[in-house]
């Protein structure tokens, strides 16, 4: 049988096409000359106060790129942007079976759906951090897993234990709500490992957390077994949750191994914030979890705080929760296996490219995407001049160490096709060669050939308010109370 017409109501004129078109473009009808009795309206102090540094360095480093240069973006962690690594074609399939389905175009519960929370424990859950179903809050990104989790920890006045170097969004997520985040160091003359003296000395009455990114953005460090039990010794001297950033998780090359620091955790409340955007090479799909890891029930309340959190927006996307099983069950280890040899790859090149040049002291990492590399002020000058330098004469894009509070340092990104890393590291070499070449320290402090570092720290000094140069700190070695903070970029 043809299908019966819709009949539309008349209409006493016909409207053409060009009357509308018309009256699309119409102009304001309000003069330009006339005046109305209204205020601008102020933006909220919440708004005001959230801000994201690495938006406003990149910002800043508004300089064109030599147009005789191809760009080479390596300050970007979005490891879609290279072409070197596509998602799995289980990924891909799994999101368009989801998608056909229509299983999943309505609205789901706002912690998730329980089969793919059931996904996430049949993954991750072991005999030596055990969590059921209950315990997983689905989350639009691994960003909001930590949004949800700093949100339900802290009220303002508290203050949460951040690392430096760091990933800027902890400082983002937390101002705005008059959270103080406190950056405890990382010794990057060690491997960036937790210095957990200052880390301890941070610590308050008014402390409710310390967030630990393990493997490390941006310094790619991967935090031993002894070293996170030391962590957690002074989180349960003090009674600190620990909320466990671990988005790059298996993602570690060249024998380090990531153990979750809830699989070390008997006493110790851990929130796990966890998603698919790194190691499943989707970050645009925006899906990630939380998992409460609270053998002792400490976290009760703040469990129920996260779910009612999680009402704001209504759950993440329902296509990508459907398509979550399969991700997670089916993925074979050689699409991972295949991931890891680009990283350790490319981390090879750049450090035994850039260790050889005058002046910079590559940090040889073993997880995650990045290397920190430290840059000597007396040879280059500030590491912001620097980044603009490279992308002026080299048209290569480095993200500059402040974007993570470490000045004197820049981060590089190692997820490009091996050719594009090596062509990377010759122009960075050569852009050096020519500062050098122009510097009057070349020929009085650096020797042809010496790799040695100008600067008294290593030329790495730390992130902070201390002037290592002129050693403005307490005469225990420790830095004074007032220079703990890191200061905002």
């Amino acid at each position: 049988m043809p299908r019966k017409q819709l009949q539309t109501p008349a209409f006493k004129s016909e409207v053409r096409q060009d009357q509308i078109v018309c009256h699309l473009k119409q102009e304001p009808s309000v003069s330009v000359d006339e005046v109305i009795d209204w205020d601008p309206l102020p933006v909220s102090s919440h708004a005001k106060n959230t801000v994201n540094p690495i938006r406003k360095i990149v910002d800043a480093l508004s300089v064109p790129p030599n147009p005789e240069k191809s760009l080479i973006k390596l300050h970007l962690g979005d490891p879609t942007l290279t072409g070197k690594l596509p998602p799995c074609e289980v990924t891909t399939r799994a999101l368009v079976e989801a998608a056909t389905s229509h299983k999943y175009d309505g609205y789901g519960p706002s912690v998730g759906f329980l089969e793919a929370r059931e996904a996430v424990v049949e993954r991750y859950s072991n005999k030596n951090a055990p969590f059921t179903a209950d315990d997983v809050i689905l989350a639009s990104g691994a960003s909001h897993a930590l949004q949800l989790a700093i949100e339900a920890v802290a009220d303002a006045g508290d203050n949460i234990l951040i690392p430096a170097p760091g990933f800027p969004l902890y400082m983002t997520l937390c101002r705005p709500h008059g959270i103080e985040d406190r950056a405890y160091r990382l010794d990057m003359k060690r491997g960036a490992m937790v210095d957990l003296k200052h880390m301890e000395s941070l610590i308050d009455e008014r402390t409710k957390a310390i967030i630990v990114n393990n493997p490390s953005n941006p310094t790619g460090a991967v935090f031993p077994k002894e070293h996170l039990e030391e962590i957690l010794k002074i989180a349960n001297r003090h009674h600190l949750t620990v909320i466990a950033d671990e988005i790059y998780g298996d993602l570690v090359y060249d024998g380090a191994e990531f153990i979750p620091i809830a699989e070390l955790s008997p006493k110790v409340p851990v929130i796990t914030c966890d998603g698919i955007a790194k190691r499943w090479l989707v970050p645009g799909w925006r899906l990630g979890w939380v998992i409460v890891h609270d053998r002792f029930n400490v976290l009760g309340e703040v469990k129920k705080g996260m779910i009612a959190l999680s009402q704001k927006i209504v759950g993440p996307c329902a296509l990508v929760q459907g398509a979550l099983p399969t991700i997670l069950r089916e993925t074979p280890e050689s699409f991972f296996d295949n991931v890891k040899e680009v990283l350790s790859a490319n981390a090879s090149v750049v450090y035994n490219s850039l260790r050889m040049v005058p002046g910079l002291h590559p940090v040889r990492p073993h997880g995650a995407m990045y290397m920190m590399v430290g840059i000597d002020r007396a040879v280059y000058g500030d590491e912001t001049s620097f980044v603009q330098g490279l992308i002026k004469e080299q048209s290569v894009f480095c993200l500059p160490g402040s974007a993570f509070s470490a000045p004197n340092w820049f981060r590089v990104v190692l997820t490009y096709p091996e050719e594009v890393t090596l062509e990377a590291c010759h122009r960075i070499t050569e852009f050096c060669g020519d500062l050098l070449a122009a510097s009057p320290l070349s020929s009085d402090v650096l020797i042809d050939g010496d790799v040695s570092p100008v600067l008294e720290d290593e030329g790495c000094p730390v992130a902070d308010e201390i002037d290592f140069d002129s050693g403005s700190s307490t005469e225990s070695g420790e830095p004074s109370v007032e220079s703990r903070a890191i200061s905002p970029v």
